[in-house]
């Protein structure tokens, strides 16, 4: 889909990007980008883990300790 692009193409865009947004706001622009795609990376990872978790390594339910103390 991108193979033609090449280097002036960029150029261009990146051109179009600093003067719609101002070179102040690309950096936190970044920033926030960076922070979603580590989210949803986690997310994924996350979802993958319990997908591939073995059934018999559920928690156990607790034991019942009420019935082991002698009653008066």
């Amino acid at each position: 889909m991108f193979e033609n692009i090449g280097f002036p193409e960029l150029m261009l865009i990146m051109l179009v990007i600093v003067i719609f947004f101002g070179p102040k706001k690309i950096p936190e622009f970044a920033k926030s980008l960076g922070k979603g795609i580590a989210e949803f990376k986690r997310a994924m990872r996350d979802v993958q883990s319990e997908l591939t978790k073995p059934e018999h390594s559920l928690p156990e339910k607790p034991a019942d300790t009420s019935s082991s103390t002698p009653k008066k």
